[in-house]
């Protein structure tokens, strides 16, 4: 695993290095190059491999965050369902990875002056109007529940299939990539 993930590194940030270097267009303002942005990810997956032999992920940091609540709630019943008997909630390195991706955004965000705290996207008040909390808070609940459910389905979410699994060449997850590319496009089409 660890000469995988050392490959891996020297593969994805030499990729990522030339690609930046040979096409700077899709930079716009104060945006990271994307290229740049992906040779970090590049990185983070090869060090995430090496220290902990984990892929990255971050769906399992729902079923974390609701095992907090439900020992805060009714700690006798959660600790009886079966995914609690097998994984306790606790804070472990996917819990903070997704805390450090939370804090990590803001922090881009203000150092590059695009920090804003804003209810609707520009995009939704284009096509709805601003008075369409309700739709846009019912579409949204949905569209996280659907995508909860579907990464419990898939045994993994985005980052755990599209950046680990594709890293690692998994057949599962590249299927699992491909249907979220298609799924996204569908729901734009059908939203705007």
């Amino acid at each position: 695993m660890k000469t995988f993930s050392l490959y891996a590194f020297i593969s994805l940030l030499g990729r990522s290095t030339l690609a930046a270097a040979a096409d700077t267009t899709m930079q716009t303002g104060g945006a990271w190059s994307p290229y740049l942005a992906g040779a970090f990810i590049g990185v983070l997956v090869c060090l995430t491999f090496y220290f902990s032999e984990e892929p990255v992920g971050a769906s399992s940091f729902y079923a974390t965050v609701a095992g907090f609540i439900g020992n805060a709630i009714a700690p006798k019943h959660t600790m009886q369902l079966e995914y609690y008997k097998e994984k306790p909630p606790k804070v472990n390195w996917e819990f903070i990875f997704v805390i450090a991706a939370i804090f990590g955004s803001a922090i881009a965000a203000l150092h590059e002056s695009e920090f804003s705290l804003r209810g609707l996207p520009q995009m939704w008040i284009d096509r709805y109007g601003e008075n369409s909390w309700a739709l846009y808070s019912a579409l949204s609940f949905t569209g996280g529940l659907c995508m909860a459910f579907g990464a419990r389905l898939a045994g993994g979410c985005t980052s755990g299939h599209g950046i680990s699994g594709a890293a690692q060449l998994s057949v599962s997850s590249w299927t699992s990539l491909i249907c979220f590319f298609i799924g996204g496009v569908i729901a734009i089409r059908l939203i705007y």
